[in-house]
């Protein structure tokens, strides 16, 4: 992995841009189900991240971009905060790490239902020496006004933000305030992408996010933190998208699971994927789904690697 930021100017057009053009990036942090995801669809307006109500279902470091005339942020959604158990986990954290160290601006984003929890990121934020650190207490929807004052007392006893929002991202609300804060902290510059683009992610990657997604929807407990998905090719025509998609599991017991009785399970969880990417790309798909066998894949570097974890 480069030391820094992927950036591609040199696939630009000559476009003049305004002399006051501001560009950066600003890292979402913090603990699983703080709604993470949720923030990033909604800025963007699109579905870039993975969303369910169970924890750590975002692995990967996702990149939304957002534009205007004279703004573009892009933002770098991060696995949820955790102590690792695998090398999955090791992986994980480490994209969050690369997220802060690339970031201008860093949202350090809480649940504010839970006073506990929000406080639980303070020493690794309060690490972040000469970036900015916005906070960010989500779920307002649902959080009392006494709980929100609670954290924010007690996290800026540690860290000193630069600015302090109480939103709801699930409703959208404070959510401007907070992106018209970013535009006024950006650092003068040039985009780093096109203005037209939502992310600089292959389409393949958000076929095996959205297929992941379903496998933590419809399956329960322990089976969902097991897989990985692998798009081990995908073909685009005018009319149809042609994917041929790996379900790779842990163990040989999982795999009925995943396929279920005659084979339902797995029909169900291609059906609800197809739909999902049909949805994506616009126009009809024809997804096929196996089931791989690989063992410890979680505690196995090479295999991370194949997977886009490193």
């Amino acid at each position: 992995m480069s030391d820094g930021p992927d950036i591609f100017l040199d696939d630009f057009e000559e476009i003049n841009y305004p002399d006051d053009h501001k560009s950066g990036f600003v890292a979402i942090i913090g603990r699983p189900n703080a709604g993470k995801s949720t923030l990033l669809n909604a800025i963007i307006g699109e579905k870039l991240s993975v969303v369910t109500y169970k924890a750590q279902t975002t692995r990967h470091r996702i990149t939304g971009i957002y534009s205007d005339e004279k703004t573009q942020i892009v933002f770098l959604d991060t696995p949820g905060m955790l102590s690792p158990e695998y090398k999955l986990h090791e992986a994980m954290m480490a994209a969050v790490d690369k997220a802060r160290t690339d970031a201008d601006i860093i949202i350090h984003l809480v649940d504010g239902r839970n006073v506990e929890k929000a406080v639980e990121l303070v020493s690794y934020l309060a690490n972040s020496k000469g970036k900015k650190i916005l906070l960010a207490i989500n779920k307002m929807d649902e959080a009392s006004e006494e709980n929100a004052t609670e954290i924010e007392k007690k996290l800026s006893e540690e860290i000193d933000y630069h600015s302090v929002f109480k939103i709801s991202a699930l409703n959208k609300a404070g959510v401007d305030e907070l992106i018209n804060t970013i535009k006024n902290e950006l650092p003068d510059g040039l985009p780093y992408y096109d203005k037209d683009i939502l992310s600089n992610q292959p389409q393949r990657f958000f076929a095996e996010e959205l297929i992941r997604e379903q496998l933590f929807l419809q399956y329960d407990k322990e089976v969902p933190y097991s897989c990985a998905v692998n798009v081990v090719s995908y073909s685009e025509e005018e009319e149809i998208d042609h994917i041929h998609a790996e379900i790779v599991i842990e163990r040989d017991s999982q795999k009925g699971i995943i396929i279920g009785n005659k084979g339902k399970a797995i029909k169900k969880l291609g059906i609800e994927s197809r739909k999902s990417i049909e949805t994506l790309v616009g126009k009809k798909v024809n997804l096929q789904l196996f089931v791989k066998v690989r063992k410890k894949w979680r505690q196995n570097e090479t295999f991370l690697k194949s997977f886009g974890y490193r």
